[in-house]
């Protein structure tokens, strides 16, 4: 029961009811990401959307299918592949405000204590 009127009031936590109708009636589903997520257009083709497979992070989506959401290009990556330089790096989420977001040396945030020789502090006279 919770987990129903979760989904009828919320949209962080995956679709909610009113888009799993909708995408139901309306939509058709053109792919899915190497994530879980699944994509969809509307039947007339004027409408393109996505359901996360888990939370709604729009960071999550790769820009091969950002490109297609965003009818940059017509065919879906699951069509027409974008070819890939031998540099790039797989897609990642954005990982601000998570454990595994990135620290630098001499963040507060890190958990070691870290001696800066590289830093006087001023005092004055």
């Amino acid at each position: 029961m919770f987990s129903f009127l979760n989904r009828l009031v919320t949209w962080w936590n995956g679709q909610t009811v009113g888009t799993q109708i909708w995408t139901a009636r309306y939509g058709v589903k053109v792919g899915e990401d190497e994530q879980g997520n699944l994509f969809y257009r509307s039947k007339d083709g004027k409408r393109r959307w996505v359901i996360y497979n888990g939370v709604a992070e729009a960071s999550r989506v790769g820009a091969d299918w950002h490109g297609w959401l965003h009818h940059t290009w017509d065919e879906t990556p699951a069509d027409r592949p974008l070819p890939h330089k031998t540099w790039e790096k797989p897609h990642i989420e954005n990982l601000t405000g998570t454990a595994q977001a990135y620290v630098p040396a001499g963040s507060i945030r890190r958990t070691e204590p870290v001696e800066r020789r590289d830093y006087e502090a001023w005092t004055p006279e």
